[in-house]
């Protein structure tokens, strides 16, 4: 009860003392002028960014994309006149920057030239991205600067969805382009596909065709080895015949000129019987060698008809051969009526019919040939049995003179018809030797043909084979082929059908150009700069306050004469604790009626301001208390570590690491959070475990005054406090 006396006494010695009251009472309102004054400037500084002057300077040119203009710059500058922003002002370059000079802008943006024509540049190899040019006069004002680049940030969003709906326009319409190219692409493949079918089928008759083409030619080919056969008999026979005939031309020659002889010894036979003896001697000779040159002429006319029977047999396989080649031919072409129309297998045609031609010609004259050379070995025969009947007759001639005469007379002229006929012999031996001659050449060339035909008969062969297994290949590629025509009909059409069905629209478009949007949903919302701020500057306001409190408020003395301590700590204690409630009332009205805060709890917003403000109360009496304005610039200190490390502005995360370590240790840490809760987030377990560790700060605090008072029982600067 004396100590309450005692405080009691003290606080009406204050009001009564106009130098201790009035200052008093202007310290109760410093909390209040602190937090509120802060509070008040920065409650919501957004809402009148629209008085932030900011210079935009448009000198985009413009440009022209997919047959549209493009006038981003001009659609940025529509955009901005919408909105309040800033306060936009659209000036020129030059005003620009003469604004900048003389501070009358915080910001210039600059939409550039090429601002439209590089927003064009989306599809090409290298696009260039359209760039703005922010230019923030820092130095004028720096957090404006930092406000205007989060403006800007919003600005190039806006403009970047605008610039993307006209390429999505565009992209609708090609799609649309995409669509109709893809159903005439799907129709031309249909037809691609009938083409196919139509190419296969022409291709599997391809292969059928060259399928008898392989057959004729393995037939031709076959038919080539019997007339190369016969080519080779023919060039023997004609070699024969070429012999043959020249043994009889020389045999008529030796023929002729013993016919001469006889014909002479028949001229002197007829002159006269005187020279009988010697005519019949001369006759006898003659008739000899008459006899030996017959036999001569009838041996060569043999080997003639025995050449020109080897000649005609091989003519005849020439014939032969030559003839069924041409068959082959013809049959090979009315197999493969497009090899038929080529030149190289017409002349091929005309060449073999004419070889068979000119080979039956051959054969035919040879068989003439054949048969002469038989009738004139008969003749020879004939002339032979004559000469020896002459011979004969030579030796009878004795016996009869009369004979002699009449057949001498019969002699002369069977020998002049003989030596006619055999003149005529002699020279077609002659023609026949040299006929012979260019036959065996002919054989001879026609034996090289054969041997070339054959090659190439072989080589067609073979390259009718090759063409066989590639219209094979060709047949499976033309099916795959078809296959793939038809699959990609379908896929084509499908596509067509799919793209059809997108359909350009507003929603649509601008559904590709913002795809993704912002659903905001807050937690713990926080409306303004004000509300998020105010725990920081109500922590603030009330430490303020708390020390200027120490200078108006005597800290040891008492008005009673004689106070103990314990008195004097009551009564000190109670006065700081009004202090405290005062305070903390006036500021906590003026925030939650004069600015409009709102919390979560406005009894638990009370009681935590009164607690904070005790809390900062206690904590600088005990440090002013003990060590007089040491300890107040200690207390100055301990604000200047807890304005950086509290988290009351910027998250702890980001200051100092060294800094750090001081959070947990200072008091404003805790008021700070548990103003949080108790204005936001309605965390009212955590505010108080808050307020219970801010009351054990000021107990602790309390407990040191008390330890003053007590042991300073009588003290020298109390007295001397108390006298003045």
């Amino acid at each position: 009860m004396k100590s309450l006396a005692v405080f009691f006494k003290d606080l009406t010695a204050s009001f009564k003392n106009r130098k201790v009251i009035i200052p008093i009472l202007v310290v109760l309102f410093i909390p209040l002028l602190y937090s509120g004054m802060f509070l008040a400037a920065f409650w919501d500084p957004y809402g009148k960014m629209n008085e932030i002057p900011v210079a935009v300077v448009n000198r985009d040119t413009g440009a022209e994309y997919e047959g549209k203009s493009l006038q981003v710059g001009n659609d940025l500058v529509d955009e901005l006149k919408k909105g309040n922003d800033f306060a936009w002002d659209f000036v020129t370059r030059e005003q620009a920057e003469e604004g900048m000079s003389s501070n009358k802008y915080y910001m210039t943006i600059v939409i550039p030239e090429n601002f439209s024509a590089r927003a064009t540049t989306l599809m090409d190899e290298h696009p260039q991205p359209a760039q703005l040019i922010y230019e923030p006069n820092e130095g004028y004002n720096f957090l404006a600067a930092q406000i205007g680049g989060t403006a800007i940030k919003e600005i190039k969003s806006k403009v970047s969805t605008k610039v993307t709906e006209a390429y999505t326009e565009t992209l609708f319409d090609q799609v649309e382009k995409i669509s109709g190219g893809l159903n005439d692409a799907g129709a031309g493949a249909a037809a691609l596909n009938d083409g196919a079918t139509t190419l296969a089928e022409g291709a599997e008759q391809i292969k059928a065709n060259l399928a008898k083409l392989v057959d004729g030619t393995s037939r031709l080919q076959d038919g080539i080895a019997p007339l190369e056969q016969g080519a080779g008999s023919l060039t023997q026979g004609a070699a024969d015949l070429k012999a043959g005939a020249s043994s009889l031309a020389g045999g008529l020659s030796q023929l002729t000129a013993a016919e001469q002889q006889l014909e002479n010894g028949a001229a002197q036979a007829q002159q006269g019987g005187v020279q009988l003896q010697d005519g019949l001697k001369t006759s006898a000779q003659g008739a000899d060698k008459l006899k030996a040159g017959l036999a001569s002429s009838t041996e060569g006319s043999a080997k003639l008809v025995s050449g020109l029977e080897s000649s005609v047999q091989g003519s005849g396989k020439v014939a032969e051969g030559a003839k069924g080649l041409a068959q082959g031919l013809e049959q090979l072409a009315e197999a493969n009526p497009e090899l038929a129309q080529s030149p190289e297998m017409q002349q091929l045609l005309t060449a073999s019919k004419a070889v068979a031609t000119g080979s039956e010609q051959v054969r035919q004259g040879q068989e003439q040939l054949l048969q002469g050379g038989k009738e004139l070995e008969s003749a020879q025969r004939q002339l032979l049995q004559g000469g020896e009947q002459l011979a004969e007759g030579q030796h009878q001639l004795a016996k009869g003179a009369a004979q002699l005469t009449a057949g001498q007379a019969q002699l002369t002229a069977g020998l002049k018809q003989f030596g006619g006929k055999l003149s005529e012999a002699a020279v077609g031996g002659g023609e026949l030797a040299q006929g012979a001659g260019k036959l065996s050449a002919g054989a001879e060339q026609m034996e090289s043909g054969m041997e070339q035909l054959a090659g190439g008969v072989g080589t067609l062969t073979s390259g009718s084979r090759q063409l066989d297994a590639g219209a094979g290949e060709l047949k499976s590629g033309m099916d795959r082929l078809t296959e793939g025509s038809g699959e990609l009909a379908t896929k084509l059409t499908d596509a067509a059908k799919q793209t059809s069905g997108v359909k350009k629209t507003d929603e649509l478009v601008d559904m590709y150009a913002e795809p993704i949007g912002i659903e905001e949903q807050k937690v713990s919302e926080v409306p303004n700069y004000g509300t998020g701020f105010a725990p920081y500057f109500l922590s603030l306001g009330l430490f303020v306050g708390a020390l200027i409190s120490t200078l108006v408020v005597p800290l040891r003395q008492s008005s009673v004469e004689g106070a103990t301590g314990w008195n004097r700590f009551v009564s000190r204690a109670l006065a700081f604790t009004g202090m405290s409630l005062l305070q903390s009332l006036l500021a906590s009205i003026l925030v939650l009626y004069g600015l409009g805060l709102k919390v979560q709890s406005v009894p638990m917003f009370y009681l935590f301001s009164f607690v904070t403000s005790l809390c900062y109360m206690f904590i600088i009496q005990a440090l002013v208390t003990w060590l007089d304005n040491p300890g107040r610039f200690l207390a100055i200190l301990i604000l200047i570590f807890q304005l950086t490390t509290s988290a009351g502005t910027f998250p702890l995360e980001l200051i100092p690491g060294w800094m750090k370590a001081f959070n947990p240790l200072l008091p404003m840490t805790y008021s700070v959070s548990g103003y949080k809760a108790v204005v936001s987030t309605g965390d009212f377990g955590h505010a108080w475990q808050q307020l219970g560790i801010l009351a054990a700060y000021g107990v602790v605090f309390l407990a040191l005054t008390l330890a003053y008072f007590l042991t300073h029982q009588q003290d020298k600067r109390v007295n001397a406090e108390a006298k003045a």
